[in-house]
């Protein structure tokens, strides 16, 4: 069973029961003890030896998995410290006066997710935490804004070159490529993250919602007062305390991403004697982040931006030390839903992994080459999608297809662009798709919404642009011959001419 379709099964359970149960801690650890049981054989002690000791502790101990962790804990502090300081509530009050109606406050979410495109962890839970008080006194539903926040992390994340998902699919380009080039050559192509920011401003502009999300937001009652939980608030903050912290971080973060990789640290020319070269040269901006380890880069940032947050904020009297010191606590326990839905997640992918799904889907993939050149790309999106949303993740899902599509086409190869950004756009749909995946988590945890809720009202608009970016690929893949410009003028014409058609229909039959 080990390579087989079967070594998906744990997963796909643990999906089905997340959205039938609408429980996800039960539904991810029966998909985790299903994983052990294949794989031990139903052996007891192998079975308990796989789950607990090659599963949760080995995920748990994982340095990168420790560093999101941090990174978690970090961000729910400086959330805390913002709401208590009375940044947010701040905010909330100059938002008011400067944002008139609903479709202004769900513009300005999308428009500040956009800008934090340096890491879908930190847009997720930054642009829940500045946004919330807004879009809750304009009636936006907590569904709602989890699918703007998730729909403008990993989407924006993956067509922006200076990002943490630059850095990790420049990682997977081949000996002697210049894998930052190749992502930037496969922008225009990356249809279902392009569509789906079209799809979103359109949506807030046409007023109207389908599917699952027209439920919630009919049932929101627009608040005629702020919605803020004044009697927490401690300080008499302003909007600096919110503005200060969040830009800090901004800086920080990317300081500490570049930092990672290697921008400060000399690159060493020649060595005699163990001495470094007299005039030693180092990465550029752009080298460094394409090298960047996020994990770290972001501990680092987001420790520096705490730090300095916590200094300010003393030098302002806007918390005492005693408030500040207990929003450590506090902070922590607002992501401990987060960080355990996460450990389970990254659990159950590590029993898909033990059971060879990726080498079941690459045999998948190669197989699917033959007799299919044109539809390739259509047929690599359809895969990354699916095995997006069954093991949660989008670098996985990249580092399988990605040496695949290298591989299968040569260096020049309109195909080969094509089909890697269908990989690179299908993971991101899966992963925008999936219960179990750790941007979707974070969404719903920066949104304060129910994980499931924001999983059954996402699903219908990540499905509908995935169709259209399926159909947008087999487009591109009969177009190629034509050239790099000419197939993605057309493809993306075509793209949009289907977006703007099915729109209008969905919303005459919501009308109807």
């Amino acid at each position: 069973m080990i390579g087989t379709f079967w070594s998906l099964v744990p997963a796909i359970v643990a999906i089905a029961l997340a959205l039938i149960t609408k429980e996800v801690y039960s539904s991810l650890f029966i998909g985790i003890l299903i994983g052990g049981a294949f794989y031990s054989g139903l052996s007891f002690t192998g079975f308990i030896t796989h789950v607990f000791q090659d599963g949760m502790v080995a995920q748990l101990s994982d340095s990168w998995n420790v560093g999101i962790l941090i990174f978690l804990v970090v961000l729910g502090i400086m959330v805390c410290l913002m709401n208590k300081a009375g940044g947010s509530a701040a905010f909330g009050n100059w938002a008011k006066k400067h944002i008139k109606s609903k479709v202004g406050a769900q513009i300005a979410t999308i428009c500040l997710g956009i800008l934090i495109f340096i890491d879908d962890y930190f847009n997720c839970l930054t642009v829940g935490s500045v946004m919330k008080p807004v879009t809750d006194k304009y009636g936006v539903s907590k569904e709602k804004l989890a699918y703007l926040i998730d729909a403008t992390a990993a989407p924006v994340c993956i067509i922006a070159p200076i990002s943490s998902w630059a850095a990790a699919v420049s990682g997977f380009a081949g000996e002697g490529e210049n894998g930052l080039t190749l992502f930037i050559r496969a922008i225009p192509f990356n249809f279902y993250a392009l569509f789906t920011i079209i799809f979103m401003f359109a949506l807030v502009f046409m007023k109207f919602e389908y599917g699952e999300m027209s439920k919630y937001e009919k049932a929101v009652q627009i608040m005629n007062e702020p919605t803020d939980d004044d009697g927490d608030i401690q300080g008499k903050g302003t909007v600096f305390d919110l503005v200060f912290p969040i830009a800090t971080l901004i800086v920080f973060c990317t300081l500490g991403m570049i930092y990672s990789g290697g921008f400060f640290t000399p690159l060493i020319e020649g060595e005699a004697e163990g001495e470094m070269a007299a005039n030693p040269a180092f990465h550029n901006f752009i080298e460094a982040f394409a090298n960047s380890d996020a994990s770290i880069g972001l501990v680092l940032g987001s420790f520096a931006a705490l730090i300095i947050t916590l200094i300010v904020y003393g030098i302002r009297k806007v918390l005492s030390f005693k408030a500040c010191m207990l929003c450590i606590p506090d902070g922590f326990k607002a992501m401990v839903p987060a960080i355990l839905i996460l450990s389970l997640a990254w659990t159950l992918k590590a029993m898909t992994d033990s059971l060879g799904a990726a080498d079941y889907v690459a045999g998948v993939v190669a197989g699917s080459a033959q007799g299919f050149k044109n539809f390739l790309p259509a047929i690599i999106f359809i895969i990354a999608c699916f095995l997006a949303f069954a093991t949660g993740t989008s670098w996985g899902t990249f580092g399988i297809l990605i040496p695949i599509c290298i591989a299968i086409f040569p260096v020049g190869d309109v195909l080969r662009i094509i089909s890697i950004s269908a990989c690179m756009a299908g993971a991101v749909c899966g992963d925008h798709c999936s219960p179990i995946s750790d941007t979707t988590i974070m969404a719903s945890a920066g949104a304060q919404c129910d994980h499931v809720k924001h999983v059954a009202t996402q699903l219908p608009y990540a499905i509908s642009m995935a169709v259209i970016s399926f159909l947008a690929y087999i487009v591109a893949g009969f177009t190629h011959s034509l050239g790099t410009v000419p197939s993605c003028l057309i493809s993306l014409a075509f793209g949009i001419a289907a977006l703007a058609g099915f729109l209008i229909v969905m919303k005459n039959r919501v009308k109807k």
